[in-house]
This record gives C-alpha cells, structure tokens and sequence, in this order.
C-alpha cells in the first residue's frame, strides 16, 4: 500500500513529555560491557520506556491506559533473483519496525474496536495533522529508540481515547443486544522467554550459481517465454514487552526457493506452473540436483499443459491430492474458524453458536498446531512459540470426529472462552487477530491410494458419469467470508486429469477452477488416503500475510464442482524470442 509522505515540522501537542536526557541509571547501561545481548539493551529499553507511559500517561479528565504492549520486530532479508541464466537483482536489506499498543478501559469494555486509523482531537473536529513513525532504531541506541516509542504511544492513546468515547456514545442509539457479546481483551498470564540467537548464513556465491543454472534450463524451450528463479533468505528477530509483565525475545528464519515460468497454450490461455521450496535453515533446502530434477518435472508439465483441451464444467465426483485437500480447508474450514469473525456483523459468522454440533463427517478431525515445527522430515511453514500478543502458540483441536469444538482464538475472545490458543498473529507492524498456524487434517477413514481410485471410478459409475477427475496440483485459493457476496470458496487447480470410467484412463486437462459453498462442499467427502501430504505458503487477510502449512490426505469427494476459468485469447509473442532463433542456427 501506498503511504502519505509525513511532514517535515513537528505540530502536535504532546500528552507526556519527550524523553529528554537519559537518567544517570541509564547512561550508566550504555557503557556496559559491549559484550552484552544487544538484544536485552532493547528489551530493557522497551519495558522502561513501557513503564513510564503506564505510570504518567493520562489526558486530564481521561482515562489513563489500563494495557500497554510493545513490539519490535527487526527483519533482516537477503535474495539473489535470475532469469534466462542470467542474475537480474541481487540484494540485502534490514528494518526494523514498532507495534505499539494502548488500550483504554477496561478488560471488560476497552478501546479496541472503532476506527484507529484516523483519530480525532479531543479539542475539535480536525483529524491529526502528524502520524508518527512506526520505525525503530537498528542499534540499541536508548535514546531514538525511546523517542520513536515516546510519539507512537502518544499517538495510540489519543487514538484509544478517541475510539472509547466513540463506543461508549454508540450505546445511546444502538439497540440492546440480543445475546452478551464477549469481553473485549482477555487477561492472560505473564510470560518471559529470551531466546539463543540463530544463526542466519547466506551463501550468496551458491545461490546466485544455483538461480542462474536452474532458470538458464528454461533457455531450451523457447514455447516457455518467460520464467524466474528466486533464492531468499529471512531472519525475524522480536522483541516484545507489555503492561503485564511479559519479555520476549525470540528469532525465526525462513529460507525458499521459487522456480516459477509461464507459457500459452495453443488458445492463447495463459499457464503457469512453479516448485517452492521451504526449510527453517539453509541446510534443510533440496540439493541442487533434486531442485534441478524438479524444475525438469514442471518443464514437462508446462509443456504438457500447452495442448491439452479444455474441459468442459464439471460437476461430480473427484480426488484431491493431499496438497489440494488443505487448500480446501484452509478455505472453506480455516477462515471461518478465526476468532475475530464470529462476533463480527459484517461476517457471515458460519460456526457461530456451532460449539458441540457436528459440522464434518465424523471420521474427520481437524487439528491446528503451531508447535510443530517439522513433518515427515519438511519443515512446516506455521511453527512458532509465541504469538504476536505474548501469548504461547497452543496446539488446538478445532473439529474432533466431525464436532465443533474450539475457534482459533487471539485476545480478542469468542463467547464461551476466556483465554486466547495463541493464534494471534500479524505481518510485521498490523495488529494481530486470530489465523491459522500448521492446519493438520486427521482422518479415521483411511485406505490405500488405489483403493480410493476404485472407489472414484465407482462413484462415477453409480451418478452415470462419463468421467472423473482427479486433482494433482493446486496453486491456491480465496474465500468470501463477510456477509457481502456469497459464502464461496474458489481453488485454482493447475494439474487436473479426466478418468475415464471404462477404462481407467487418465487425461490431462486444462481450464477450470474449484467453487463451491463451504459446507456443502466440505461434507461430500467420503474417504480419505492414508499418505499425508504438506502445504507450505503464505496466507493473507486482515492482519497481512503469515506463513502458514496444511498437511492432509488425499480426499474423495461425491460431489465437486468446476466451472470456466476466464476466458483469455492473447497472442503469444509475434516474434520468436532469441532462444528459438539461437535453436534453430
């Protein structure tokens, strides 16, 4: 998003006084020993800062703050990115920004809900002509670093006081509620956790070799007209403090791989098709030769993919392969399982007031874990310890045997509990709200693969269809949650094969994409493989994009529905492009 330029003058009055001189106690902390964890300096410089605002801070006639929390995140990131085997950007950078909370109220009723981003003054009608910083210092320089806290807690409390007197005001012509909505924040037990630092090498030499090797293979086939290959490499260190006493700080790397190229086919539709790459550290990430052997399989599937006829919309039985069963329910399950959406009236609220009903088939449970960290050898994308509101990352069953059991809970609390799972989570800087981790699908109602390719051919037979499909590959997918448009989900499958009944066939096809209603769809499986498969990616909404994983079997479905991919007739390039004419010299 694109962000205002902020002006050079400073014109805001102030509810606490700037930092100023250090205190002797605190000149003193600078010349410690050098050797000291950087990383603590901060931490004491968070909670002193953090201290002060929740000792002095109040706007007489107001309330003062009753919950303070700040975050710093400090990212480091490196990526090397080639194309037709040459590097087209290498590069390194590092930031480091502030989340800060003030909350207003009380436990009960605060300040949270209502517009923060554009506060009011409390003396008129005019909107803040200043919006403070939300960066922070890349050395543990107390001074700067208390000077940027100084102004965004300043700027949050006008904020919480604002919304507050807003929420309250509301109550005079809103009429009551039918049903008592839950708290607004929940108390939570302090916690203190510093973590050893990680290692975070980057071996640029290998990767630059490595990104121009693998996307100069692409050179060879000039009917694949544009492709990239990119390497990084993150490092998220977090620190943390808030008003009830936790101390945070923990570090998290993240390296991948993305292989990704895209042809037309014959009908001008446009294709894609890509291998990703994850691991925790750079020594779990493929070899080379298996990377290489990978990139050669989705060649030959692009390929592939460029003459394969269109299938018509379809309507009827289906599999899908382990990766594509977690798309669908981290769609159709997963969001609607967030927290933050079931007391929301722009929501459309499918669980709510389900706890104890049966919502899935009874041989289905589903299961998220942000405390697994690896599976079946691969690293999970979703694993953390701590949320990002201090809160210990809680393996949390959501479904069991096909009943509703839990929601995926932040501190913003769901009627019926009282204490957040640890699934409050943001992208840098956001505010956080509940999402996914790692999504596991558990299923009772196993069998070999065969097995449930006889039974899709079957099923086929038994509705007098011609074929079925079974779905190999899926790219992603989105979903409608909120009370505008249809509760629907879409699935963007890039590998779908048409079976046929009476001879077991299998055809690649091309042109369609997965709808449907959640619950409806969700509960036309009928069995499920017994090999699990993972998922590894990012997820975005409200709060930004989180890594997130699914891991689930492959799963048959009586019923699936695939409609039309918008229709695209471009041209391929007019002129052939230089690897066709070096070719063919």
């Amino acid at each position: 998003m694109l962000r205002r330029l902020r002006p050079s003058a400073l014109a805001l009055a102030l509810c606490l006084a700037a930092p100023g001189a250090v205190q002797a106690a605190e000149a003193g902390t600078r010349t410690t020993v050098k050797k000291q964890d950087e990383r603590l300096q901060v931490l004491d410089g968070l909670a002193n800062e953090l201290a002060r605002s929740m000792k002095k801070l109040r706007l007489e006639g107001h309330d003062a703050p009753y919950f303070i929390s700040y975050q710093l995140k400090d990212t480091r990131s490196h990526g090397v990115v080639a194309r037709y085997g040459a590097l087209f950007d290498d590069r390194s950078q590092r930031e480091a920004k502030l989340a800060v909370d003030v909350r207003v109220g009380s436990y009960e009723l605060d300040s949270s809900e209502g517009d923060e981003e554009m506060p009011f003054f409390l003396g008129g009608d005019q909107g803040p002509t200043y919006l403070a910083q939300n960066d922070a210092p890349l050395s543990p320089d107390p001074r700067a670093l208390h000077n940027a806290l100084w102004l965004l807690t300043d700027e949050k409390y006008k904020a919480a006081l604002s919304n507050f007197l807003k929420r309250k005001a509301s109550g005079v012509y809103a009429a009551e509620q039918e049903e008592e909505r839950a708290v607004s924040f929940t108390k939570e037990k302090p916690v203190r956790f510093v973590q050893e630092p990680v290692e975070f090498p980057f071996d640029k030499p290998r990767w630059l070799e490595a990104a121009k090797t693998l996307s100069g293979l692409f050179r060879d086939y000039p009917e694949i007209f544009d492709s990239e290959v990119r390497v990084t490499g993150d490092k998220v260190l977090r620190i943390q403090t808030n008003s009830e006493g936790s101390r945070l700080v923990t570090e998290e790397t993240l390296y991948a791989v993305h292989v990704q190229a895209v042809t037309r086919a014959t009908d001008g539709q446009l294709l894609d098709n890509s291998r990703d790459f994850y691991a925790a550290t750079e020594g779990e990430l493929p070899s080379f030769e298996a990377m290489r052997e990978e990139t050669g399989k989705m060649i030959a599937e692009l390929l592939a993919l460029r003459t394969a006829p269109v299938i018509d919309p379809y309507t009827g039985p289906a599999i899908l392969a382990p990766e594509a069963t977690g798309v669908l329910f981290h769609e159709t399950i997963g969001h609607r399982l967030e927290g933050e959406r079931q007391d929301d009236d722009n929501e459309g609220r499918t669980f709510k007031g389900q706890v104890g009903n049966r919502v899935l088939p009874t041989f289905l449970s589903v299961v998220d874990d942000p405390t697994e960290r690896i599976f079946q050898k691969r690293t999970l994308n979703g694993f953390y310890r701590y949320d990002d509101e201090a809160v210990a990352g809680k393996r949390t069953t959501l479904i069991e045997k096909g009943v509703l059991r839990n929601f995926l809970l932040s501190r913003k609390p769901v009627k019926g509990f009282t204490h957040s799972n640890g699934h409050g989570r943001a992208q840098s800087n956001r505010k956080p709200m509940a999402r996914m981790a790692n999504l596991f699908v558990l299923s009772d109602n196993q069998v070999p693969y065969p097995e449930l390719r006889k039974r899709l051919i079957e099923e086929a037979k038994r509705q007098g269809k011609p074929y079925a499909l079974i779905i190999r590959d899926i790219t992603g997918g989105n979903t409608n949650t909120s009370t505008y448009g249809y509760q629907a989900f879409k699935g963007v499958p890039r590998m779908v094969y048409r079976v046929d009944v009476k001879t077991g066939e299998e055809q690649l096809v091309r042109g369609v994409e997965i709808v449907g209603t959640p619950l409806t769809s969700i509960n036309k499986i009928v069995a499920t493989g017994d090999e699990f498969g993972i998922f590894n990616g990012f997820c975005g909404a409200e709060s930004g994009y989180v890594p997130v994983s699914t891991v689930a079997p492959a799963a048959l479905i009586t019923e699936l529905e695939l409609q039309r991919t918008v229709k695209a007739n471009e041209r391929s390039p007019i002129l052939p492009g230089p690897w066709a004419k070096q070719k063919k010299e």
